[in-house]
């Protein structure tokens, strides 16, 4: 405790790093704000939004700003879909691929193109969200004109969480998208745990105590599984530049076992939908189809989460394929006199490095499917719906994964003031963290 007590005085001592941390609260505090703020011409008593499937992950990253039809109900989630669009086009397209190469200009003008892109997204889902989720019964005005309206004002709303991300990775501490993210998961934390106690009541304190205890061990090995890497050797030949020797050191490639990150989990809950809907389409007509219309409708089947888990895994093979390449490594590794300790460069590198890739991105798929259907587990096992969804998936690789680079940042700032880190041995290591090569 006095080692605890002794960091945060370091930590505020240092003044960039106080006004930081203060700026990037500040900015939190605005944008928990707005998500109580509900739009003009809804009644919010009458007003009811589904909130299962996609939309209950939805509303979990939003932090509950969806189901009650927020000036933020769309939150950052415009963006980050238009940056996943800007990304894989950046991989399948040479015009956005010669515009990455640029350096810094071509980076801005990405930025530049993902932000026209978000307002169009926004403005598309923000159409789909009123005119879905929004009954009549709740609205004070006419459908057309509150349409209208609150297309406008989603759409600024937006914007403005766009830039206060911005805002808090620019001026604040850490990455200011992912960490508005994660403040939506947690300002529902508090909320779980209250119900989870509340519905043990007295008798059930031990289980209580014992599903805290359980969290926090799945919590450990998410955070395991996030920092898992594969360290691939590199030798790098010496070179004479003027007076000076250049390389001869030994330094190391890592390859994340867990590379894809919380992205396959993403695209297989974005398909986990179409079982139930096409057999919904012919439930009528039979019962076969209604049973699994039923079965996929319930994220606790076993049929549910075995397709899930499926699904992850091929995901996480096709987004490692597509995020890293092993013959641009080889052709990098090359240019820069580097090579792997008995591997022939050019070719034979390249097979090298995707034949560890794939030796490591299976048992990383697997992991990940363990971690995405655990809350599901958590379900069946009593837990209310609220508790368990911290237990694993999306929202707690989500968490540590931003709790870890925030922390990462915070320990460069002490150490550059020659304190101690927040660890005792070694150092706070965030998932962008790599060794050069």
């Amino acid at each position: 405790m006095k080692r605890f007590i002794q960091t945060l005085k370091n930590i505020f001592s240092i003044e960039e790093l106080r006004s930081r941390i203060l700026y990037t609260l500040l900015l939190i505090a605005v944008y928990r704000l707005g998500s109580y703020i509900v739009l003009p011409g809804i009644d919010s008593d009458k007003l009811e939004v589904n909130n299962s499937g996609l939309l209950g992950l939805l509303d979990t990253f939003l932090g509950g700003a969806f189901t009650k039809a927020s000036i933020f109900a769309l939150g950052i989630m415009p963006y980050i879909s238009a940056s996943i669009a800007i990304q894989l086009l950046t991989m399948a397209l040479p015009y956005f691929q010669k515009m990455q190469k640029e350096g810094e200009s071509g980076r801005k003008k990405l930025n530049q193109i993902t932000r026209v892109l978000t307002i169009f997204v926004t403005i598309a889902q923000s159409v789909s969200y009123l005119q879905t989720t929004i009954s009549s019964e709740a609205l004070l005005i006419d459908r057309a004109a509150f349409t209208i309206s609150a297309v406008f004002i989603l759409t600024a709303g937006t914007i403005f969480c766009m830039w206060l991300g911005e805002r808090i990775t620019d001026k604040g501490i850490g990455n200011g998208t992912s960490m508005l993210i994660m403040i939506g998961i947690v300002s529902r934390f508090p909320k779980a745990i209250v119900q989870e106690g509340a519905s043990r009541g007295s008798g059930g304190l031990l289980i209580f105590v014992a599903e805290i205890v359980a969290l926090f061990v799945v919590v450990m090995f998410a955070v395991a599984l996030t920092q898992a890497v594969r360290r691939v050797p590199i030798q790098y030949a010496k070179q004479v530049v003027g007076n000076k020797v250049m390389g001869g050191q030994r330094q190391y490639l890592p390859l994340k076992l867990n590379t894809s990150g919380v992205m396959p989990i993403i695209f297989a809950q974005a398909l986990m939908f179409i079982p139930s809907l096409v057999a919904g389409l012919f439930a009528e007509k039979s019962d076969v189809a209604s049973s699994i219309a039923t079965t996929f409708n319930d994220y606790t089947t076993w049929q549910y989460n075995v397709l899930f888990a499926t699904l992850i895994i091929v995901f996480t093979f096709f987004y490692t394929a597509i995020a890293i390449s092993p013959q641009q490594i080889s052709d990098d590794m090359k240019r820069g006199g580097g090579f792997i300790p008995g591997v022939k460069p050019g070719i034979a590198t390249s097979d090298f490095i995707a034949t560890v890739l794939d030796r490591i991105t299976l048992p990383g798929g697997i992991l990940l499917a363990v971690v995405a259907i655990l809350p599901s587990l958590a379900s069946m096992s009593g837990m209310t719906r609220e508790f368990s969804q911290f237990f694993g998936g999306t929202s707690l690789l989500i968490l540590v994964g931003v709790v870890l680079d925030t922390l990462q940042q915070v320990e460069s700032y002490l150490l550059m003031k020659h304190y101690e880190g927040l660890m005792k041995s070694g150092r706070v290591k965030g998932r962008t963290e790599t060794v050069a090569a």
